[in-house]
């Protein structure tokens, strides 16, 4: 518990509490990973546990799942459950299209997959990560380890004819060593500063062997919800556009919970 949140922290909680009216009792649930994901992990579990809300959730890592474990959220693989109701989850950035980057978390393999295999994927942020072109953040590029220098090589080949502002890219690092995936693979991030195209991009960077998946999510988010700190929250729908704004209620701030924390 704390008494000294941020207000992007706020901003968050908005947005993951303003998700759960998308959940109804007996769904198959996506569970994001991240840190607004996280929020929206730990008031389910709220549901769950205070008010009886029977659903099983899918996480979408190793992180994700043992949050969810130690909230007694009834858990399932993605095999067992077969097909998911709704994924919630959230973003590095989007953009007006809807489109998204994500990976930020190391995460980005499981994520897609789980969202692909959802008939609905929400995605929950706050206001810093809209963008009006995807770029700034970097990329993420799951990558095979085995020649992973090589696919580097090809990939830097593609992005110097692609239709973006940079081409610079790093091998993720954590702890001084190579960053590994809950699958056992590298993370090549890609700073590009702006995408032009990016499904075309996206497709591009997935027909180079050696590459798992990128964090390019195009065509994928039906909604995003936007969070403030001061509880509202902006919709955006893929079918719909601008939603307009609601409000959520905010608890005093000494009664809000850090996940992880």
């Amino acid at each position: 518990m704390t008494d000294d949140l941020s207000n992007a922290d706020r901003a968050k909680y908005a947005a993951a509490k303003a998700a759960l009216s998308f959940i109804q009792p007996d769904m198959r649930v996506g569970l994001g990973t991240g840190s607004t994901a996280a929020w929206f992990v730990q008031l389910l579990g709220g549901l769950v546990n205070n008010e009886g809300l029977k659903i099983v959730g899918v996480p979408t890592s190793s992180r994700t799942r043992d949050l969810a474990d130690s909230l007694n959220i009834p858990l399932t693989t993605l095999d067992a459950a077969g097909w998911l109701d709704i994924t919630v989850d959230g973003a590095d950035e989007f953009d007006t299209h809807l489109n998204l980057i994500k990976g930020g978390g190391g995460a980005l393999l499981q994520e897609k997959i789980v969202a692909r295999a959802s008939d609905q994927m929400v995605v929950i942020s706050d206001a810093s990560k809209q963008v009006e072109t995807l770029g700034a953040f970097p990329l993420p590029v799951e990558v095979v380890r085995f020649g992973w220098k090589t696919t580097q090589q090809m990939i830097s080949e593609l992005i110097a004819a692609a239709d973006v502002s940079a081409r610079d890219i790093t091998l993720r690092k954590e702890n001084g060593k190579a960053y590994v995936t809950d699958e056992g693979h590298y993370i090549l991030d890609l700073h590009l500063n702006r995408i032009g195209a990016p499904h075309e991009l996206g497709q591009a960077l997935n027909l180079i062997p050696g590459v798992v998946e990128t964090g390019l999510f195009t065509v994928m988010a039906d909604t995003v919800l936007v969070g403030y700190g001061d509880g509202t929250v902006h919709t955006y729908d893929r079918d719909q556009g601008d939603m307009g704004k609601s409000t959520v209620h905010m608890p005093a701030k000494n009664s809000l919970f850090v996940p992880g924390a």
